[in-house]
């Protein structure tokens, strides 16, 4: 619209001006009547239900089956859905453009914009078996819910598909039918509003029965046949069978006005303009054939004449008209928009508005306008912004933009932030409004949706591309806007090879970031496209992500070579544990046998939990050291390893380990020696190690079997010398233990005599092996035998000055004055020489 004609929609209803606004021209097909036909229209822009008015005689064309069509803002088609469930009773949209139908038994059908069925559900069991006679879909904070109206005049509320349903209040003396009725909701609570003759019914759960507000209307009436609740639920009208109409708060406690139409015939709808800005000049639309009035809280009216047939729909912000050549909304005019294009407005923002003009032109007069308004140009500039926002004409948008930029280069420190958000929007929602995309919304609706809803609209509608020029025009991550048209690509396109090759090109972008392959795996798989789903699992660097996948997909050998490339042990056994519970297992080993970290891994699993399965295994494998060493453990266990050491042994010769083999044959050996022993001495020997032999051997004093076990077993010369040292000192056999010192040279050194000597504090045999030591050592045993004269002889002998200090120190020494004048006498001598 241009600018000249940016007031020609404008009028006013005392004392607040509105206006018209063209959302789009919608091109309906040749064969679609609004006139014969039912429609239902969703919020926010959204598409429009259409089915044949049961209540009209309607010329049928082609099949007679109901069908409900589905068709976007511009009257393109999107969807149908073929009716050939039960009588439908009511139909209406959800917060999130899903079309809830509902049918005479109060079952339940929820479709996308495509006319795809979702889910379905019951309002209950009585109302199944007593049938519905209305219903009505409304919005609350728990989502969107269902009310029906039964036969028996019971009301039914249900908040959404996964709560159960309420019962609400039986209406007071309910033989009196009901005209119309609302569904109110106040926080969490959702409650119902009927209209009964002259009085207004609350049924409010938890309540037994309902509360009756009568004489609302002052002027005389016979019943109330319409009712209306505004968009936020706070206001409330009601239109009588004589065209007076009510407006008032929703707890009926306030009265606006009461106004009287003038008209006698049915009204066809009646909703609520909202104003955030200003309660106070909200307003109600009210439909007639052919007929518009609007009424405001002031009893001010002003009405036009219309197509025959409109629907009108109730946003946060203003009214939808749809008729068959127009798709309009009606809106308070924003105060902003009035203060600059108003006739003879005196506004700063109105001022700069006309010197921007003028400085286009090149006229002096543009500083004339600027001084007018060079005081509260900040003011004037930002109202200049915030009406751009609300204007639908590209072309006004951008001529308040300009001023905008006119203006804010005469401020001192101007902040544009909020100048380049605007005109980041602005570009978006001049996007969402083309006739391509068929999303009208105003400003207030995109800011009260978020960007996130938006993007998600935009991506269910599968404009993809403009998706992502969103995004990245908003600074928004674009990488599950992707991931979606991934999966539609998954679903969609049938060639394997393409799908994978056009994914990767798209996900290879270094700014794409966040994106699991997995995730488009998964749906090929789910869409039974196993080889494009491994295609992308290959493309998933993340073992963890796609190793569960695979085991889903029962592709086993490659999960298993993936997990064990990973290195993560975790992994590996959950892959394991898998794979044992859906294979068998002779095929899990030759699966896993060319992993040898997933087979070392699922061998420790079967020895801690199946020892049959892990014998398996070293079967599959002719693993004779495995096989070995299986029957060694489970002989410990049992208690029986004399019985299985001849097993073992063959089955260690057999795998090459010679030196597990010979143990295995000395064992036995061993254990048959024992036994005879015990028997012969009566001694505990069975079981015991070669050293433990020997020693309880010797202890017993057999010294011969002794020799003929440390010769036949081959122990070392010097822990035979080390053990009969030992076991005689233990026994005080002070006398054979010096024979054992003469028979021959030591091979264990004489430190170890003069070491048990003193452990049974027996000097004086100490003495005699202390002088058989070395001679650095002789010092250390005198002293630790406490024989200091010796040790301070030994140390002089040795001419260790260092050890004659050391014991110069020595406590006992200081407390003796012969010792410590022997070492001092040691130490001159030394010293002086």
């Amino acid at each position: 619209m241009p600018i000249m004609y940016n007031t020609g929609e404008w009028f006013k209803v005392r004392p607040d001006y509105y206006r018209k606004v063209e959302l789009a021209t919608p091109d309906w097909p040749l064969d679609l009547d609004l006139d014969y036909m039912w429609v239902e229209v969703a919020p926010y822009g959204g598409p429009l239900a259409a089915t044949r008015d049961p209540t009209k005689l309607v010329p049928v064309k082609g099949t007679a089956r109901p069908m409900i069509r589905i068709f976007d803002t511009t009257g393109r088609e999107t969807g149908h859905i073929l009716w050939n469930h039960g009588k439908l009773i009511a139909m209406g949209w959800s917060d999130t453009e899903e079309l809830i139908c509902i049918q005479e038994n109060a079952t339940v059908f929820v479709y996308d914009m495509f006319g795809r069925e979702k889910e379905s559900y019951s309002i209950g069991d009585e109302a199944s078996v007593t049938k519905i006679v209305e219903a009505k879909v409304f919005q609350s904070s728990a989502g969107t819910g269902v009310a029906v109206m039964t036969t028996s005049g019971r009301i039914f509320l249900k908040q959404n598909s996964s709560k159960a349903e309420r019962k609400l209040p039986d209406i007071p003396n309910s033989s009196i039918n009901c005209a119309c009725w609302e569904i109110v909701t106040e926080g969490r609570n959702s409650y119902c509003l009927l209209g009964r003759d002259r009085e207004v019914i609350k049924l409010f759960p938890g309540e037994t029965v309902g509360t009756i507000t009568a004489n609302l209307f002052e002027k005389p009436h016979e019943r109330i046949i319409k009712i209306s609740v505004s968009y936020n639920h706070q206001h409330l009208a009601l239109y009588t069978n004589t065209g007076l109409l009510w407006l008032g708060s929703v707890d009926m406690r306030q009265k606006y006005c009461e106004f009287d139409t003038g008209r006698k015939d049915m009204p066809l709808q009646m909703e609520w303009i909202m104003n955030a800005d200003n309660s106070e000049a909200d307003a109600v639309v009210i439909s007639y054939p052919s007929y518009l009035l609007i009424v405001n809280r002031n009893a001010d009216r002003s009405d036009f004449p219309y197509d025959p047939v409109m629907f009108l729909v109730a946003e946060m912000d203003g009214v939808r008209i749809i008729t068959q050549s127009s798709h309009e909304m009606i809106q308070r005019l924003p105060k902003c928009v009035e203060n600059i294009f108003a006739v003879n407005s005196q506004e700063p923002a109105s001022y700069l508005f006309e010197a921007q003009k003028k400085f286009e032109e090149k006229s002096y007069k543009s500083d004339e306008y600027l001084s007018m308004c060079r005081d509260k140009i900040d003011l004037a500039v930002a109202e200049c912004i915030e009406a751009a926002s609300y204007e639908f004409c590209p072309e006004t948008q951008k001529s308040l933009l300009r001023t905008a930029y006119f203006g804010k280069g005469f401020i001192r420190d101007h902040n544009p932030d909020e100048y380049m958000r605007i005109m980041r929007i602005l570009r978006v929602l001049n996007t969402l409004r083309h006739e391509k995309i068929a999303m009208p919304l105003t400003f207030k609706q995109f800011s009260h949706l978020n960007t996130e809803v938006i993007l998600s609209r935009l991506v269910f509608r599968k404009h993809y591309a403009i998706a992502i020029q969103v995004a990245k025009h908003l600074n928004l991550p674009e990488s599950w806007i992707l991931e979606h048209w991934a999966y539609h690509k998954v679903i969609n396109d049938p060639n394997d090879i393409e799908v994978a090759r056009k994914i990767t090109e798209k996900f290879k972008n270094p700014s794409v970031e966040g994106i699991s392959f997995c995730n488009i795996a998964a749906k090929a798989h789910q869409a039974g496209r196993d080889d494009l789903a491994i295609k992308l699992l290959e493309l998933e660097p993340r073992a963890s992500l796609h190793v569960p996948l695979l085991l889903k997909m029962r592709k086993f050998d490659r999960a298993v070579g993936s997990a064990t490339q990973s290195g993560d042990t975790e992994l590996i056994t959950q892959v394991l544990l898998e794979m044992k519970m859906h294979m068998m297992l002779s095929n899990l080993h030759m699966t896993i046998r060319d992993h040898p970290l997933a087979l070392n891994m699922y061998k420790k699993i079967m020895r801690e939990s199946n020892r049959a399965g892990l014998y398996g295994i070293y079967n599959t494998e002719d693993d004779q050291k495995g096989i070995a060493e299986y029957h060694f453990e489970n002989a410990i266990e049992t208690e029986g390893l004399e019985s299985n050491l001849s097993i073992i042994g063959n089955a260690y010769a057999q795998g090459r380990c010679t030196l597990e083999a010979d143990l295995c044959a000395d064992t036995s050996r061993l254990l048959k020696l024992q036994k005879t022993l015990s028997t012969k001495y009566n001694a505990s020997l069975n079981g015991l190690s070669i050293h433990d032999t020997i020693q309880e051997l010797l202890q017993i004093g057999e010294l011969k079997e002794a020799e003929r076990i440390r010769s036949d077993f081959k122990v070392p010369e010097r822990r035979f010398w080390w053990l009969r040292v030992l076991v005689l000192s233990g026994q005080h056999k002070w006398d054979e233990l010096e024979k054992l010192a003469k028979s021959k040279r030591s091979p264990i050194g004489y430190d170890p005599f003069v070491e048990v000597c003193l452990k049974q504090e027996n000097v004086n045999e100490a003495r005699k092996y202390i002088t058989k030591c070395r001679d650095n050592r002789r010092g250390v045993w005198y002293l630790r035998a406490k024989l200091f004269n010796e040790a301070i002889d030994s140390a002089f002998e040795q001419r260790d000055v260092h050890s004659l200090y050391e014991l110069q120190k020595n406590p006992a020494i200081v407390n003796s004055g012969t010792l410590l004048t022997k070492v001092c006498n040691c130490i001159a001598t030394l010293e002086g020489k």
